[in-house]
């Protein structure tokens, strides 16, 4: 089936250009440098799904591996380090935190519910928490822990959505209160984004499956209209005045897809690998082609700045890729200094310990050696 009647046929059918349309978009041209997250999920063959996402940011995350068992207890953060909503986790998670915190900014839990924390400048706006009730609020940073250790399934945290507040509070490390968006998936392929604006929760079902960057999600869909005919399969050759023109090589039913960094051609470009790429089967043949995807999005330092001053300015860049296995609950990581993937096998631990556990993200020292046999 070709690339269009798949996004035309089996998706949506969007093709309204409103004023707000372009008022969104001309708003970007005033919003901060979005960072450059991309999330996907890729389809298998039994039913399932494998989830992956990049993590850019300028400023170090200090990121670390953690797994949070069941009846744990959980503590949001209000205002002024206040005491928010207070909860104990039903399912044990695996995923990565930021800045030392015990919050998972990215990360998968026992029943194979999938998420993670994207960035939203310009556009992500909170709840008064003044005019919130405390034992309901949630920090940005917290919302998807809350979900990850609460429910087992994508319809289950909808339901709840309207029994929380996502509140406006400054995160002491980064000294500003993170504009951000969330995506969430579960093993039967159904996956959901949660947008703060104005005060509300705007929410999404998205059969794309694909997140990444402002503008809103619904933006990103109406922009789906201009690629219409962008398609996996090569452009057949062109008669003009009994010539017979050929395209140039492989690839050109994908003449005209976006290739630079900004978020709507991000989207655009992962939707286009996610939906074409050959299905497999769950476990590693699933996890290494969304390995391949993932890959198509890693930015390098120096890549994108901002400003010139390069005494001060600060390198976006990819510092990590993971990856979740839905059905095998197994969540994969790998670093901007070290590409080899390790896995993490979530049922391993003992989700029913008192504490939880933690492994830096540590680089190798250098890439191992080719083993060749010995003569």
């Amino acid at each position: 089936m070709r690339f269009r009647e798949r996004i035309l046929g089996r998706f949506w059918r969007k093709t309204a250009r409103t004023a707000a349309t372009a008022a969104i978009a001309a708003s970007l041209l005033t919003t901060q440098t979005a960072l450059a997250c991309t999330s996907f999920l890729i389809r298998t063959t039994d039913d399932s799904a494998v989830y992956a996402r990049t993590m850019e940011f300028a400023m170090p995350m200090e990121s670390s591996a953690m797994v949070i068992p069941r009846g744990f207890t959980l503590t949001s953060t209000g205002p002024d380090n206040t005491p928010a909503m207070t909860w104990t986790s039903k399912y044990g998670a695996v995923g990565l935190n930021a800045m030392g915190i015990t919050a998972l900014v990215d990360g998968m839990n026992e029943k194979g519910l999938t998420g993670g924390i994207l960035y939203f400048p310009g556009f992500a706006g909170y709840a008064d928490p003044a005019k919130s009730d405390p034992a309901k609020s949630l920090a940005p940073w917290d919302v998807l822990t809350w979900a990850l250790t609460s429910f087992a399934t994508v319809a289950e945290v909808k339901a709840a959505l309207s029994e929380i507040a996502i509140v406006e509070v400054v995160q002491s490390d980064m000294k500003i209160v993170p504009p951000v968006h969330y995506t969430l998936h579960d093993p039967s392929g159904a996956s959901l984004v949660i947008e703060p604006m104005d005060g509300t929760l705007k929410v999404y079902d998205n059969p794309l499956g694909v997140m990444t960057n402002s503008p809103p999600f619904d933006w990103h869909q109406i922009n789906l209209s201009n690629y219409v005919k962008i398609s996996p399969f090569n452009a057949p050759a062109l008669e003009l005045e009994g010539q017979k023109i050929q395209p140039l090589g492989q690839g050109s039913g994908l003449l005209g897809i976006p290739g630079d960094p900004t978020p709507p051609s991000r989207f655009v470009r992962a939707l286009g690998y996610s939906i074409s790429a050959e299905r497999k089967p769950s476990g590693i043949e699933s996890v290494r082609l969304a390995e391949h995807v993932l890959n198509n999005f890693d930015i390098p330092r120096g890549w994108i700045r901002e400003g010139t001053d390069k005494a001060t300015e600060q390198l976006e860049y990819t510092q990590w890729s993971a990856i979740a296995d839905l059905k095998n609950r197994v969540y994969y990581v790998k670093t901007y200094d070290d590409q080899v993937l390790r896995s993490i096998d979530l049922m391993s631990f003992d989700l029913d310990a008192k504490q939880t556990v933690t492994a830096p993200l540590k680089p190798a020292a250098a890439a191992p050696a080719l083993e060749f046999p010995k003569p």
